[in-house]
C-alpha cells in the first residue's frame, strides 16, 4: 500500500464550492463531474466525497451559501443610520451590486436554465425574494403593492443580467445603476 499523498494545503469546502461554481457556470451542470471538481483542484475525487455526498449536494450548498451572501447585503442596509428612502434606495442599489460584483454566483442563482438544478434550488430563491419584498414594502411605509415590487425586481434583474452578459463590474456601470434605481424610485 503507497503512502498517502500529502498535499500543501487542506481541502475546505469553500475551496470546493468555489471551484465547482466556475465550471457549472462554464460548462452546465450536466456537463460537470465531481472527478472533474478534483481534477482542477489537484485532489482525488473521494476527498470531494468526504465534504459532499454528490454533485446535487455541492450544487445546492453553493446557491445556498450565495443567496445567504445576498440576503445579508439587506441585512447590513436595515442596520444603517438612514432614512427609509436612502435605505430603500441602497437596497435596490445593493442587488445591482451584488449580481454585477458576483457574476458567477448571480448566474447559478437566478439564470439556471436546467430543469434539473432548479429542482435543487429548492427555496432558496423564493426565501430571498420574499425578504427582498418584505424589506421594500415595509421601507415603503406599505405604500407600494406586490405587483409593483415585482415590477422592481424584474427591472433590476434585467439591469444586471444585461450587465453579466457583457461582463461588466458594478464600477464599470455604477452611474448608470443610480440613475436606474431613481427612475424606479
Amino acid at each position: 500500500m503507497s503512502p498517502r499523498k500529502s498535499v500543501e494545503k487542506e481541502l475546505t469546502r469553500d475551496m470546493i464550492m468555489d471551484v465547482a461554481r466556475k465550471l457549472f457556470v462554464k460548462e452546465g451542470y450536466q456537463h460537470v463531474s465531481m472527478r472533474q471538481i478534483a481534477k482542477e483542484l489537484t485532489y482525488s475525487h473521494g476527498a470531494i466525497y468526504y465534504h459532499f455526498k454528490n454533485k446535487a449536494e455541492l450544487f445546492y450548498a453553493i446557491v445556498a451559501k450565495d443567496f445567504t451572501l445576498l440576503d445579508q447585503e439587506i441585512d447590513k442596509v436595515m442596520k444603517l443610520e438612514m432614512t427609509q428612502e436612502e435605505k430603500i434606495k441602497e437596497v435596490l442599489i445593493r442587488f445591482i451590486r451584488f449580481g454585477l460584483t458576483h457574476q458567477q454566483h448571480y448566474e447559478l442563482m437566478f439564470l439556471t436554465k436546467d430543469e434539473e438544478i432548479r429542482e435543487l434550488l429548492c427555496d432558496a430563491p423564493n426565501k430571498s425574494y420574499e425578504k427582498f419584498a418584505q424589506t421594500v414594502y415595509e421601507l415603503s411605509e406599505e405604500k407600494i403593492n406586490l405587483q409593483e415590487i415585482w415590477s422592481i425586481f424584474l427591472s433590476l434583474h434585467g439591469f444586471v443580467t444585461h450587465y453579466c452578459r457583457t461582463n461588466q463590474q458594478f464600477e464599470d456601470v455604477k452611474e448608470l445603476a443610480m440613475l436606474h434605481v431613481n427612475r424606479l424610485l
